[in-house]
């Protein structure tokens, strides 16, 4: 979950900023599309992007936040 900054933790004190800084996609291992992210980006952002796929492979979707860690999902798609 991404974090404001503004939200006051438990002890009283600000809850440390955590958001989503860049989010990127790979189709077979190349990356096809990529976007950095700024303060401003909603809580739940909603990212669209176009991609012609020619052959059968696996996308990896791969999110950074503002400590470094990264999160990452795949999907496998099939071209006919």
């Amino acid at each position: 979950p991404m974090e404001t900054g503004y939200r006051i933790g438990p002890n009283g004190s600000n809850i440390p900023r955590d958001i989503i800084r860049r989010f990127a996609c790979a189709y077979n291992g190349e990356e096809v599309f990529s976007a950095d992210l700024f303060p401003a980006v909603s809580a739940n952002p909603f990212i669209a992007f176009t991609l012609v796929a020619t052959t059968s492979g696996t996308i990896d979707f791969t999110w950074t936040d503002d400590t470094g860690r990264t999160q990452t999902a795949s999907a496998m798609i099939t071209v006919n």
